[in-house]
């Protein structure tokens, strides 16, 4: 690498979170280069252009050790206390793609095509959820009920329970959690799966308490909690959704006949007449 080109790698490595925030031009300034300089490194490094170069950038200091000290001033996933207005938007949306590339590459195909089996031939769906990823659970409840099938999802956690004990053979509970350790959801699934149920658990965590007593896990993208604080990931929320997409998706095609009357009839029966004389 020539002197010129090591020198904006020299601007990067000294301080990643200031140069991931920094435009072509600053970047260049910053190395005492021009921008045409800047348009070499990236072809060197055989990125397809500056906004790669920024990703690249942010997945390194998310993904890189985080000190004791450091951790203490986390606010969401790898935003430190004092970090600028640009630099939360490129860690927030690199957590955000990370999670979503990264379910991708989990997600088991066989699984998926099973359990929409089991979905299809339920007659009745619960859903276990609490916290955030209780999104999850509403989305999916909401996709399933318009394809057709009768669908449960009650967000006190003791409801959760006590449905999850009505619950038989040829019914499905979908479990989810991303640390798969969240107790009432662990306590729905075994419950359910008791009463001979069809459990499929949605955690990131393949070792954990929920995975160990479900039928069939979805797995999804695991990420550093967002603080001792908050304990919790929030764009592994990304992760959830894209698995209860993916689910339903698969579902919608295998049995595209019977889902585009159910939808059909649902559009024109329940949202149709909420979108105004002329809402389509």
């Amino acid at each position: 690498m020539s002197p010129a080109l090591r020198g904006v790698a020299d601007v990067i490595l000294a301080d990643p979170e200031e140069a991931q925030a920094l435009s072509i031009t600053e970047l260049a300034g910053r190395a005492g280069v021009a921008d045409s300089t800047v348009s070499r490194f990236l072809r060197e490094l055989q990125l397809d252009g500056y906004n790669q170069l920024r990703l690249g950038i942010a997945q390194a200091i998310y993904s890189r050790p985080v000190s004791t000290e450091q951790r203490t001033n986390w606010v969401y996933e790898g935003v430190l206390k004092g970090d600028s207005s640009e630099q939360i938007v490129e860690k927030v949306l690199h957590g955000s793609f990370e999670s979503l590339t990264r379910t991708t590459e989990r997600l088991d195909p066989e699984i998926m095509s099973a359990a929409v089996d089991r979905i299809h031939d339920a007659s009745a769906v619960y859903f276990a959820a609490m916290g955030s990823s209780a999104t999850a659970a509403e989305s999916a409840m909401m996709r399933f009920v318009r394809a057709g099938k009768r669908c449960h999802f009650f967000r006190d956690q003791s409801v959760q329970t006590m449905g999850s004990a009505t619950l038989r053979e040829g019914d499905v509970l979908i479990a989810i959690s991303d640390s798969g350790d969240s107790t009432s959801v662990v306590s729905s699934a075994q419950i359910a799966k008791f009463h001979g149920a069809y459990v499929l658990g949605v955690t990131s965590n393949v070792d954990s308490a929920l995975a160990s007593v479900v039928d069939d896990v979805l797995l999804t993208a695991g990420t550093v909690a967002s603080s001792d604080v908050y304990g919790e990931s929030v764009t592994a929320k990304w992760g959830q959704l894209l698995a209860i997409d993916v689910l339903y998706a698969t579902y919608a095609t295998r049995f595209f006949e019977e889902t585009a009357d159910y939808l059909q009839e649902s559009y024109l029966s329940a949202i149709k007449p909420t979108r105004g004389s002329g809402g389509d």
